[in-house]
């Protein structure tokens, strides 16, 4: 449908990004369809369908995920489909060529809006903690490389520090464990926790 579609807005004179926009999809799959006549895009079509991939089955999953964080990048969809589903035997490679084909195909870019920082009112002590994740690639001796994953928890008035890390993606019980952990260091809880989004702490920003 959408190949036809593309083909009657052209001809009422309508330009690629027009369509693009209208459609929803990228200017590349506008290109691609308008260079196709029928016949060569039904055979295309006809292969595409009959060609299964290894991530098909975690297809509406990963596009959700794309569609609600574009800035997402393959290895975080990677380890999140690791973490969901631990029978899954796919390579890294396989999984960002996937994400790539689905940006392309739904007109998902990855570039953001430049973000505006504002300063923040000095708190008392005992009144907040801010709790973040982060992940850095570790490099080693053999030229091998891991990725390290950290939960960190920061006193927003002193900025003093309490870090753990994982060698895998964290999981709501090891954010408990943290947090227990954490407040034993620091002697005590703030009145209040502040969290950057993160899917395991909110499922939707709007709840």
């Amino acid at each position: 449908m959408i190949y036809g579609t593309i083909h009657q807005l052209k001809s009422k004179g309508f330009n690629v990004s027009q369509i693009a926009t209208q459609l929803n999809v990228s200017r590349n799959r506008v290109y691609d369809y308008l260079s196709m006549d029928r016949t060569t895009f039904d055979q295309w079509d006809s292969k595409r369908q009959r060609k299964v991939r290894k991530l098909d089955p975690y297809r509406e999953e990963i596009l959700s995920w794309l569609q609600e964080y574009p800035t997402l990048k393959a290895s975080q969809v990677e380890d999140w489909l690791r973490e969901r589903h631990s029978n899954l035997q796919v390579g890294e490679s396989t999984v960002r060529l996937y994400v790539r084909d689905l940006r392309k195909e739904h007109g998902i870019s990855r570039m953001t809006k430049e973000r505006k920082y504002v300063a923040v009112q000095e708190l008392p002590p005992g009144q907040q903690i801010q709790v973040d994740f982060g992940m850095v690639t570790l490099s080693h001796e053999d030229n091998s490389e891991t990725r390290g994953r950290f939960i960190a928890f920061v006193l927003t008035h002193s900025r003093y520090k309490y870090v753990e890390w994982l060698d895998r993606p964290f999981k709501v019980a090891d954010m408990m464990r943290c947090h227990e952990n954490a407040f034993r260091f620091f002697g005590g809880r703030t009145r209040e926790l502040v969290y950057d989004q993160d899917a395991l702490v909110a499922v939707n920003e709007n709840k």
